[in-house]
């Protein structure tokens, strides 16, 4: 272990063994809750025997192929599965390792896109305050979070960051929701005019602000004007959606935001309406284990449900009570 360069050389870490469900278990048997699922990117559990056994199967017939040579079957039919709930035809997926990697690839290839249009000018990259993209340089050139660029700042890019839209914060006592949105975005409006249309790039923002302000979401029309900005000057739009999954904050989809999310095996109690957010209780909930919703209703109807109860107290305390 003493060959190990960890993250603080000066910690003595744990050594993790075994995991099961939201535990982490150490080699002296101690156990861990996995409350944050690692960094915040996983969402099935530890051990989950559906999870096992898809990795075992796939192995079992082939561990690695390089792409550069080959495409493969998984692939192909995630790729299929996520254009399709992207919805706009012609849609294409590349599959990357992590969050740091996915926005530097972002960077380049939105680089490349300006070249094969034959606008050699167009290499900014336009971020926003409060934000997090990795922590490669590329991706931390996008990032406004202090701690982590200071020390590297003459490595960085210094690329133009705007204010982001953090309305617990930012918005206004006399100020509308859509008053605030509408004044956050035209921070963007008004650092491309500033540094030029011909010469940006992009722009990227986190749909769902993670690491930095902690499930700050966009407020009104912020999202939407964003938009309209970006398509009036021939701008890209990057949405960096690696800690909020694929899905967008509506109430309809926050089950299906959920299995992205990083909400890690335990059973999460949802609402029915999001402010800002917060998750206020409400009279309808839903209960997700292990990213599969089990029971929806009242809450006296889902404290009584059957499959709640299991994954909870499991099934020996369902057999005492008959």
């Amino acid at each position: 272990m003493a060959s190990v360069f960890y993250r603080d050389p000066g910690h003595d870490y744990p050594v993790a063994v075994r995991g099961e469900g939201v535990y982490v278990y150490d080699a002296d048997g101690k156990q861990y809750l996995d409350g944050s699922g690692g960094a915040a990117v996983t969402c099935l559990g530890h051990g989950h025997p559906d999870v096992i056994g898809a990795i075992k199967s796939q192995v079992d017939q082939l561990a690695y192929a390089h792409t550069a040579f080959f495409t493969n079957e998984p692939q192909e039919k995630l790729a299929a599965r996520l254009a399709e709930r992207f919805g706009e035809a012609g849609a294409r997926v590349y599959f990357l390792s992590g969050g740091s990697e996915a926005n530097e690839t972002a960077i380049k290839l939105a680089r490349q896109y300006w070249l094969a249009k034959g606008c050699p000018d167009k290499h900014i990259v336009i971020s926003r305050e409060q934000s997090y993209h990795g922590n490669t340089l590329g991706a931390l050139s996008l990032s406004g979070n202090p701690m982590r660029r200071d020390i590297f700042a003459p490595c960085l890019h210094d690329w133009p960051r705007i204010e982001p839209c953090y309305a617990y914060r930012h918005q206004q006592d006399d100020e509308t929701d859509d008053e605030y949105g509408e004044r956050a975005a035209q921070a963007l409006d008004d650092a491309i005019n500033e540094h030029g249309a011909d010469n940006i790039a992009a722009f990227v923002a986190e749909t769902v602000v993670g690491a930095t302000l902690g499930a700050a979401p966009p407020v009104g029309p912020y999202m939407k004007r964003i938009r309209e900005i970006c398509d009036r000057y021939d701008v890209l739009l990057i949405l960096d959606e690696v800690m909020a999954g694929l899905n967008p904050t509506e109430v309809d989809e926050l089950i299906a935001l959920l299995r992205d999310v990083n909400q890690q095996g335990v059973s999460i109690f949802l609402i029915e309406h999001v402010m800002r957010g917060v998750m206020a209780l409400s009279t309808r909930v839903i209960v997700i284990n292990y990213g599969v919703k089990i029971a929806e209703g009242s809450p006296a109807e889902v404290v009584k449900d059957k499959q709640v109860i299991e994954a909870y107290l499991g099934k020996e305390f369902l057999s005492a009570q008959g």
